[in-house]
């Protein structure tokens, strides 16, 4: 039984009716068109909230004053200071390090390893707790070019057109060359990648992509890195001291103008820490849970935009901070799924995207900005989006076709989790569609870095989401 009301199941017979068409089509090989290049910029410039004057304004003070970027980033960039100069005594530490990890996601964690592998000291702070990231919310796959008939020149090319030649060129070098040792170092670690019956990984087409170098782990891709990396990191308590609860507040210069530690503040005990370091790097994860223009967010609640704002206080310069990811499939039913993000490998394995009469309106793997777009206009200027009860507007993701063209129980092979979380509430995945619309989901820009994750700060690093560059205009 389906926990769709009255009215959804009706609008459910409308996929139903065009499946048996669009089954046939599919294992022809055959699929929607895709947009003309031309049409992409009109339909990203006509209905991507990126390309809307309203909610955007210039930032008024720091290193990018007069760039404009949304309401909600320019306000935490102009913020006060949450600390009193005069109530911190700098004559002592607390805390003495070789290297200073603000953040405890994938990228902290990471860099931590990296940094204790060669024999330095690391002190990794975070908020909440040790792998509380967006790291952990990441489903599909992490890509990388270690395919046959792959090559990192070609992942290189996708990440830049996808990125609307907007991005370093120097950063995209880096992580695609980087990215088949780092597939390889994450697999000697523990993680258990998808595979064939013969040992080889399965790899499947992201959005924007012209190979398939989509890795995965079921749809928690982002939760096993993250339990590997972890469970190194607590393993290595000779080198790495985790400091959990415990946000930087501020990020601490010498007389020179290098980054030289920071301020904690101990959420439990209220206390302020000082920490002195040799170098600094930030990791703190992007801003989804500013809500830019009220969309709902795939992040978790610590993605508040901490690192820029530290960054920016500490004279670094940020970039492409007007722009942001709203994945095109996040969920808009059940109410209580809101935001929840709907992996990119649904459409992968073959489900497409449906108006409100069952029909397709797009090629279900765009780049996730345009593929955004679309998706905005069918609700929008087409009028052929599917209401929910709450008020809220989508277009069908129709998940049963996965089982139709793999076989029986593929939705729960490949997709576990996602199949639970709908589960819960009546709804069965596998036999029905699923509601969804964009949501929020990255922080494109952030702190600008070179190939080295240098910032302009002497002794500041960065890396992850908080960085900016590497993607560009948008995150393949």
């Amino acid at each position: 039984m389906s926990g769709y009301g009255a009215e959804l199941k009706k609008l459910i017979k409308n996929v139903e009716s065009t499946r048996a068409e669009r089954i046939e089509i599919a294992r022809k090989g055959e699929h929607f068109p895709a947009l003309t290049m031309d049409q992409r910029a009109e339909w990203l410039g006509k209905y991507h909230p990126d390309y809307k004057d309203d909610g955007r304004r210039a930032v008024a003070v720091g290193p990018n004053k007069d760039q404009v970027m949304p309401e909600e980033v320019a306000t935490v960039l102009e913020s006060v200071s949450r600390l009193d100069p005069k109530s911190i005594d700098l004559s002592t530490v607390d805390y003495e390090t070789d290297l200073l990890v603000i953040g405890a996601g994938g990228a902290g964690t990471a860099a931590a390893l990296t940094a204790a592998e060669q024999g330095l000291d690391v002190i990794m702070a975070t908020k909440l707790r040790h792998g509380d990231s967006n790291t952990v919310m990441a489903e599909g796959g992490i890509q990388a070019a270690d395919q046959e008939g792959d090559s990192p020149y070609y992942h290189y090319l996708d990440v830049i057109g996808g990125g609307h030649f907007s991005n370093k060129t120097e950063l995209v070098a880096a992580l695609t060359n980087d990215a088949p040792v780092v597939i390889h170092w994450l697999e000697k670690l523990g993680m258990m990648f998808d595979k064939q019956v013969d040992g080889r990984m399965k790899v499947r087409h992201g959005g924007g992509t012209s190979r398939k170098r989509m890795h995965s782990s079921g749809d928690m891709t982002g939760a096993e890195i993250m339990r590997v990396l972890r469970d190194e990191a607590r393993n290595r308590t000779d080198k790495i001291k985790i400091m959990e609860f415990s946000p930087a507040v501020e990020i601490l210069l010498d007389e020179k103008g290098r980054a030289s530690g920071a301020i904690l503040y101990n959420l439990e005990t209220k206390e302020y820490y000082k920490v002195r370091a040799k170098s600094v790097l930030i990791a703190t994860g992007g801003n989804g849970r500013l809500h830019i223009q009220n969309f709902p967010t795939t992040n978790h609640y610590g993605a508040t935009a901490d690192g820029i704002v530290m960054a920016y206080r500490a004279g670094a310069d940020l970039k492409d901070l007007d722009s942001t990811q709203y994945h095109p499939t996040g969920a808009i039913f059940p109410e209580q799924n809101v935001g929840l993000l709907i992996t990119e490998k649904v459409r992968g394995l073959g489900a497409q995207l449906l108006n409100a009469e069952g029909n397709q309106f797009c090629f279900p793997l765009e780049p996730r900005d345009v593929e955004s777009a679309c998706i905005i206009r069918e609700c929008s200027d087409i009028n052929q989006g599917v209401p929910t009860s709450t008020g809220r507007m989508g277009v069908w993701l129709d998940s049963p076709m996965i089982d139709i063209l793999h076989g029986d129980g593929t939705v729960r092979k490949e997709l576990p989790a996602k199949y639970i979380q709908f589960k819960r509430y009546n709804i069965d995945i596998s036999k029905v569609p699923m509601l969804v619309y964009p949501t929020l989901h990255y922080q494109n820009g952030g702190i600008e870095i070179n190939d080295s994750s240098a910032t302009n700060v002497p002794g500041l690093y960065s890396a992850g989401e908080v960085t900016g560059g590497v993607h560009g205009r948008n995150r393949l």
